[in-house]
């Protein structure tokens, strides 16, 4: 199954005021991008240090859906164990009703130990378990008039959930991860699999054929799921860029999300996504 080669945007906000981000959306929107995204954390990560000022990623992204007219919008990706599923479940219809059907909807088990420990967060010990009772949960909701479930973590007695996703069944589901237990559920429930932190296309190419042993194993068509790479990019080495969204390309990946790195540019969050707009062109090109 051919899937079509679309262009995403990841904009972090970490350390950003909430007038550059709207920058940003208008002009990721305005630029042709295909997929807008932020990403999920409570307290700083990486080179800004935990004490960094974030911004709630819903939020965020209930405030992109208007600030938008066309971009797909999502997270990348939301962390499990910080929100229950009926809750997240029903804030992702929200969203996916304010952006007119435009939500994409990412998931993964959650793994910032710093914030479980500074906010007494359960579930790092049991993530992979619960993030798999969290999909089915969020699933039936979604879909079902009422539901039903009896988990280990959590369940659902004759649970309402209304409206539904303006998406039937559901928004597309985004899904990170390359351990075995992750690449299960991936096949399992995922729309999507993302890939972050490449560090050759070689380990990306053993990843995508364990995905499709494991799709075929559960009775699945591996031609089903869509393979989404997050590339980083310094903001400067233009070849670089191209040859990393050439290299997955050249893998079978048919969606990529790029990260411009505020670094290159002083910290300018809005001067790195213009950066970035201005190479979308040429990097649609490789794909034609």
């Amino acid at each position: 199954m051919q899937h079509p080669i679309r262009f995403g945007l990841k904009v972090s906000g970490q350390n950003s005021t909430i007038d550059e981000m709207r920058d940003c959306w208008q002009i990721a929107d305005e630029a042709g991008f295909d997929h807008l995204w932020n990403f999920d954390h409570l307290a700083g990560v990486k080179s800004g240090g935990l004490e960094s000022s974030i911004f709630e990623a819903w939020s965020l992204l209930a405030a992109m859906a208007e600030a938008t007219t066309r971009v797909r919008i999502g997270c990348l990706v939301t962390g499990n164990t910080y929100r229950h599923p009926a809750v997240l479940a029903k804030t992702a219809v929200t969203v996916d009703h304010l952006s007119g059907g435009r939500l994409e909807f990412g998931i993964g088990a959650a793994h910032a130990e710093a914030e479980h420990t500074m906010y007494g967060i359960a579930g790092l010990d049991h993530r992979i378990g619960r993030l798999s009772e969290s999909l089915q949960v969020m699933k039936l909701l979604w879909t079902q008039t009422r539901s039903d479930f009896e988990g280990r973590y959590f369940q659902l007695t004759d649970a309402i959930a209304n409206p539904k996703p303006v998406q039937q069944p559901h928004p597309p589901i985004w899904m990170g991860g390359r351990g075995p237990a992750t690449i299960k559920l991936i096949a399992r429930h995922a729309d999507v699999w993302n890939l972050t932190g490449i560090k050759d296309a070689a380990e990306a190419g053993e990843l995508g054929k364990m995905l499709s042993e494991e799709c075929e194993r559960q009775g699945r068509d591996p031609g089903t799921l869509r393979w989404s790479a997050q590339v980083f990019w310094d903001g400067v080495d233009r070849g670089a860029l191209r040859d990393d969204v050439e290299a997955c390309l050249e893998r079978g990946f048919t969606e990529m999300v790029i990260f411009p790195d505020v670094r290159a540019t002083g910290g300018d969050l809005v001067s790195a996504v213009q950066a970035t707009a201005v190479e979308l062109a040429g990097l649609k090109s490789l794909a034609a």
